[in-house]
């Protein structure tokens, strides 16, 4: 039973009637509900402290300290919702990946994937190569209570990129190179990872995760017509296997105005808008039947209260008319940001959306 369903004749459980779900669920709310992605890090001093000396991968594997990282925020800001600390390679990493997070690179893998040979060093990820993750849930979801905690997940896509590439790309040459040019391993890698994905959605969603988030960070790199052909199957594999469970499916990417409706297509009960779509345009985009998440341009907080507070007006304004808003920014928090300026938002959108 996942922690935000309330099946006939039974009580609901306390995250069921949370804002977050609610607006997930497009359902009236008592106020809009915020939560930040990235909340839990680098942005937060006590963050700092906690991992200090600890590299990025091993700080992931230890139950108790993800579980203090993933609390942090909502202790700080009052946010609607916490996100389960991680990285999505996490899984990657798991079955065996030979792969390293770099400081200001990000993932880095030794030996890219890019080759039919190269497959079948991605096994299927199974429960015991997540026992921590498991047992991270269990600290959290006694600690949050009422407050619900979402899982996540890279998307096959942006998975199959930092595998292609070795890292992080600009351009993504050779994704895009095996994308086009040989469209039948390119279609096997993603359903392969797929499986992986959504495998690791599992583990989470069983072990009490309320909704689950996918990112596919540089799926803004395609064109729809590309987008459709090559990467939707997959997308929509992770999340048709995660519908039994009843949690609400957040699909989340940056520079997908031109993807809006598609990412919604995938499966997505809610679709996550960056920065460069108002929402009531990318409400238009998408469709009726689905919330939105967004769309704070996450540079605005280092401009003043005031011009954070007309652009929150702004968004908030073009979000009227939703079946359902989550607020949140249109990317992570930058590095820099002050926490002090993330408390006073979650604080202002809050008391400006009471009901």
């Amino acid at each position: 039973m996942s922690a935000n369903q309330s099946p006939a004749g039974q009580q609901p459980t306390a995250t069921y009637d949370s804002a977050f779900l609610k607006a997930c669920r497009r359902e009236p709310v008592p106020h809009t509900p915020v939560w930040f992605m990235r909340q839990a890090g680098r942005s937060l001093p006590e963050y700092l402290k906690v991992r200090e000396g600890i590299p990025m991968l091993e700080s992931c594997t230890r139950p108790e300290l993800v579980a203090e990282i993933t609390l942090q925020p909502v202790r700080r800001h009052g946010v609607d919702a916490a996100i389960y600390f991680s990285d999505i390679v996490v899984p990657l990493k798991a079955i065996g990946i030979d792969l390293d997070i770099k400081p200001g690179v990000g993932p880095v893998v030794a030996d890219p994937i890019r080759t039919r040979a190269d497959l079948a060093r991605l096994r299927d990820l199974t429960p015991e190569d997540v026992t921590y993750v498991t047992e991270a849930f269990g600290l959290l979801t006694r600690e949050l209570g009422a407050t619900p905690l979402i899982g996540f997940a890279g998307a096959p896509f942006t998975l199959a990129s930092y595998l292609v590439e070795g890292g992080p790309s600009r351009n993504h040459e050779h994704t895009k190179a095996l994308m086009y040019g040989d469209p039948e391993l390119w279609a096997d890698l993603l359903d392969r990872l797929a499986g992986i994905t959504a495998a690791f959605l599992k583990v989470q969603i069983e072990a009490g995760a309320s909704a689950v988030q996918l990112f596919d960070s540089w799926v803004g790199a395609l064109s729809p017509a590309d987008y459709r052909r090559s990467v939707l199957p997959a997308s929509r594999k992770v999340f048709e296997a995660v519908s039994g469970y009843g949690v609400p499916r957040i699909h989340f990417g940056v520079g997908t105005g031109e993807l809006l409706g598609l990412l919604g297509e995938a499966g997505a009960d809610v679709v996550g808008v960056d920065w460069r779509v108002p929402l009531d345009e990318a409400a238009r985009r998408v469709g009726p039947g689905k919330a939105l998440q967004g769309n704070l341009d996450p540079a605005v907080l280092f401009a003043g209260r005031e011009a954070v507070e007309t652009k929150t007006r702004e968004i908030l304004d073009a979000a009227a008319g939703l079946e359902g808003h989550v607020f949140n920014l249109g990317h992570g928090v930058l590095p820099t940001t002050d926490p002090d300026a993330l408390t006073r938002l979650a604080e202002y959108v809050h008391t400006r959306t009471a009901r």
